[in-house]
Parts: structure tokens; C-alpha cells; sequence
């Protein structure tokens, strides 16, 4: 657990969590999607940043289980419980998933953006953690921030302006 008063950074592929008054905040999210779960009574967030949607697919003996969906969410909401947050009572907030490139192929593989959205929606679903907001899609790049005290979350796009949800 993260000291008071600090912001958390959680890097690409990573998952991390902070307790009020502090904050947690990850950038770089294009295709990526940053996945907020957090239990507001226990004023208590945790915050993966989801590089791909299925770790079927990784192809290295070393698997990274915070970069993927599948693998990642279940192992932020088992750190959350462990820190005391309460499994009935968790929520998600969720941004990113933009489509930042434009193919000409239809193909299914280089919808990167919409299929980490869809993965996550998935697997918070299956996890019966209901999404109160999201910013997905789109074809720009977001930063976050999370503030487990008033349960927002701050989202820049560039080159617009800053949006609370």
C-alpha cells in the first residue's frame, strides 16, 4: 500500500493500488485500457493498465499476467480484498481502448482498442463488477487519474480538455 498524499504511477502493463487522500494515475492509454475497481466507502482503488485482451495468445515463456485482461483484473480484485476492500461492494471505471491506427483490413487482430474494451467489459462482468463509467473508443490517446476519495476519475485526451466521470 501506497503513503497518503502521493500519486501512484502505474506503468504500462502494470497494476497498482492507493488509499485516500492519495491518487493513482497511468498515461500512455491508446489502445490500451485502464481499468479502475475500487471500493468507495473503504475509500480504496486499484488500477491496471491492460496492454492486450487475452494471454492465450502471448507467445513468450515469461507471461506478464498484469498485461493482459483475463489475467490482470482477477489479480487486482484479489489485492484489493486482501488490503481490506470488500468484494460485493466493488465498482469500475474504465478509459482507453481507442482505435489509434487506421488499417485497411477489416481483420479482427489489429482492432487492438475495442478488443481490450470488449475483454475488460468481459471479464468485469463475469467478476460481477458493475462499470458506473467508461470513456472507450475513439482514436485519441488518454492519461487517468483515479481519486479513491471522491470516487472520480480525471481523464486527459489530447489535445482536450480534462473530463471528470
Amino acid at each position: 500500500m501506497i503513503e497518503v498524499n502521493s500519486i501512484v504511477k502505474v506503468g504500462i502493463a502494470d497494476l497498482n493500488m492507493v488509499t485516500a487522500p492519495g491518487v493513482i494515475r497511468t498515461s500512455g492509454l491508446g489502445s490500451c485500457v485502464g481499468v479502475v475497481i475500487y471500493d468507495d466507502v473503504k475509500r480504496i482503488a486499484g488500477l491496471s493498465h491492460i496492454l492486450l485482451p487475452d494471454s492465450n495468445m502471448a507467445k513468450q515463456a515469461e507471461l506478464n499476467a498484469y498485461k493482459y485482461a483475463d489475467t490482470a483484473i482477477p489479480i487486482l480484485v484479489n489485492k484489493l480484498i486482501d488490503e481490506g476492500a470488500r468484494k460485493y461492494a466493488l465498482k469500475a471505471k474504465l478509459a482507453g481502448g481507442a482505435q489509434m491506427f487506421h488499417f485497411t483490413s477489416n481483420s479482427d487482430i489489429m482492432r487492438i482498442g475495442p478488443r481490450n474494451s470488449e475483454a475488460v467489459l468481459a471479464i468485469l462482468q463475469d467478476l460481477r463488477i458493475p462499470v458506473i463509467a467508461a470513456d472507450t473508443g475513439g482514436n485519441v490517446g488518454r492519461t487517468i487519474e483515479f481519486n479513491p476519495e471522491t470516487s472520480k476519475l480525471k481523464i486527459k485526451k489530447a489535445s482536450k480538455e480534462e473530463q471528470l466521470i
